[in-house]
């Protein structure tokens, strides 16, 4: 019986109505009042369409929940689980979830603008046609995430995992990813223009048909990597790891190779490449060139790069506090 009045607190409390006198909310309405508080976790919630936005959410346990649509404008549930959630659609622009758990939820076509999503797990949710313009996203955790024609514009992502997620077609012009990964990870046609990433880790990637133009690479693996008709035009390859990787049709022109490591890479088919940019790298007997150019080695001279350390993403709470504050 006790347990079963503790639901019921928490569901009433879920469509209480306003504190103003004499307003309230019926059970159907979209409207969640403001100035509302619940304890206890919302496993399996339906709470598609409703109006959430600037909830203050510490800790809960929304797993499951179905979120659809919902307005979670600057909202903030910090170390809160969202796993397996379905927030398709939903808008959580300028919304604080630092230490949040989105792992396996659906998160397609939502919108992410400008939120604070430091130290977050994606790991394996669907983000594909999802709008992270401008996100705050260190330490953010997207491993093996479908991020299909994603907008990720000048969001920050500074050692952010990637690895073996799904990048077809999204776009990350201008974002910050100096140390990020992305081992593994498919980023055919996708679109990296004038992006910081330094020491960024693309090892065994497939970005063919990406575009690299204006990219800082500084110091970058792309070793083993299908690169085929890339744009790699005035990006800065200096002391980057090209080891392996196949160019076949790629543009290098203007690209900076100064330092780096090209021994076993095929250029046989790349477009832009000068004899000049070839002496400046490190090449061996098995590095693949156009047609008139010569590989030059390094004679043994050996370039290591040390990545920067990105920002410590925040630390979740040790035990979750289960407390859900839908006002100011």
């Amino acid at each position: 019986m006790t347990s079963r009045i503790a639901r019921l607190i928490a569901a009433a409390a879920l469509v209480a109505g306003s504190t103003v006198a004499g307003q309230a909310l019926a059970f159907g309405d979209k409207e969640v009042a403001r100035q509302t508080a619940f304890g206890g976790s919302c496993v399996k919630c339906e709470l598609s369409g409703r109006n959430l936005a600037g909830a203050r959410i510490i800790g809960a346990n929304f797993s499951g929940a179905a979120l659809v649509g919902a307005n979670l404008k600057e909202a903030r549930f910090h170390a809160s689980n969202f796993v397996g959630a379905d927030l398709s659609r939903a808008d959580l622009s300028d919304a604080g979830m630092s230490g949040a758990n989105f792992q396996g939820a659906n998160l397609s076509s939502a919108k992410l603008r400008a939120s604070d999503a430091q130290g977050v797990m994606f790991g394996g949710a669907n983000l594909s046609r999802a709008d992270l313009s401008d996100v705050n996203a260190t330490g953010a955790n997207f491993s093996k995430a479908t991020m299909s024609n994603a907008v990720l514009r000048a969001g920050d992502f500074r050692g952010g995992q990637f690895d073996g997620a799904d990048l077809t077609r999204a776009i990350l012009n201008d974002i910050e990813g100096t140390a990020a990964q992305f081992r593994s990870a498919r980023l055919q046609g996708a679109s990296l223009r004038s992006a910081d990433l330094r020491t960024a880790n693309f090892i065994k990637v497939d970005a063919r048909e990406a575009n690299f133009t204006d990219a800082d690479l500084t110091g970058a693996v792309l070793g083993w990597g299908r690169f085929e008709r890339a744009s790699f035009r005035s990006a800065d390859l200096s002391s980057a790891n090209l080891s392996g990787a196949s160019f076949d049709g790629a543009d290098f022109r203007d690209a900076d190779l100064r330092r780096a490591m090209i021994a076993g890479a095929d250029f046989s088919g790349a477009r832009g490449l000068t004899q000049d940019q070839v002496d400046e790298a490190c090449s061996d007997s098995r590095t693949k060139l156009p047609g008139g150019l010569v590989p030059k080695s390094c004679n043994g001279v050996r370039v290591i790069v040390k990545p920067p350390r990105p920002p410590a993403p925040p630390a979740p709470p040790e035990t979750p506090r289960y407390f859900v504050s839908l006002g100011e």
